[in-house]
């Protein structure tokens, strides 16, 4: 069997559980891109995938990223062209597609099934949604990234892989047609499969309710973000957010962009400090 996974943390827990599993020996192909924020317009086109593509470098190009000698931007055309393959290659092959219950993997799901369409019945579907595990410290606990579950509770999970339905085979690719028409900015998980557009704002609040009047080290701000942020977005998303706040003049740099993000201190302006404290209020 072929896994898929979205996450790159999940690569090594899922070749930890293999090793527990022989069952579950097979090739592990990651989906790199993140499909919760950016453009998505008329991503089944070339020219949907470029402007993809050009987003983010463009947001690369303002974060503490841009100092790589290789933009570190993916493609996922060769992902997908080698599960395609995969399939092709061994008609009796499984694919199996892993996620957990975010607007990261869920979004990564509906891209990739409306392109595989042609192998229903060998597709299947590992979706830990509303799912208590067992933590390391015996608690009960319902996890929302694969990367929380201990190895061995996958032994269990895998006991809930089920084919793709014809159903969802219908409705799913539809769902993402509809997700790219609207081409929101973000996409958040309401709740089982459907996410819900919202502007590239969205995750700004959460970077402003980290700032004060002082000034602190902009990378420490995103690393505090990730930590504390009830809805995960990946680093590079929040720096570029950063950038285009800096830019609107909602809060402060010390402008030492040319420097790099390293010596890169950030504050809230007294406005909106003053309109933070009422809400909080």
């Amino acid at each position: 069997m072929l896994h898929v996974l979205f996450n790159e943390p999940d690569m090594a827990l899922l070749k930890e559980v293999q090793d527990l599993d022989p069952g579950l020996e097979g090739p592990i192909v990651l989906v790199r891109d993140d499909y919760a924020v950016g453009p998505i317009h008329s991503l089944d086109l070339t020219e949907g995938q470029q402007q993809r593509l050009s987003w983010w470098k463009s947001c690369y190009d303002k974060t503490s990223y841009a100092s790589i000698p290789t933009t570190p931007v993916v493609d996922d055309a060769q992902v997908i062209a080698s599960i395609q393959q995969w399939l092709e290659a061994d008609p009796t092959a499984e694919c199996w597609i892993w996620m957990a219950q975010n607007q990261h993997d869920v979004s990564g799901y509906y891209w990739l099934i409306a392109q595989l369409k042609n192998w229903q019945g060998r597709i299947h579907i590992l979706y830990l949604n509303n799912l208590p595990f067992i933590n390391e410290k015996g608690q009960l606990f319902y996890p929302t990234w694969l990367e929380e579950i201990p190895p061995r509770e996958f032994l269990k999970a895998k006991k809930l892989a089920r084919p793709v339905t014809a159903s969802e085979f219908e409705i799913d690719p539809d769902e993402w047609t509809r997700l790219m028409l609207e081409n929101a900015g973000v996409r958040i998980l309401e709740g089982g499969k459907k996410l819900l557009g919202k502007e590239l704002s969205y995750f700004d609040t959460d970077i402003k309710r980290l700032l004060t009047k002082e000034w602190q080290r902009a990378l420490r701000v995103v690393s505090n973000a990730q930590a504390k942020m009830k809805v995960k977005t990946g680093d590079v998303f929040l720096q570029w957010r950063i950038f285009q706040l800096v830019e609107e003049g909602l809060i402060e740099s010390n402008g030492k962009w040319e420097k790099g993000w390293k010596e890169l201190d950030i504050r809230l302006n007294s406005e909106d400090n003053s309109a933070l404290a009422q809400q909080d209020q």
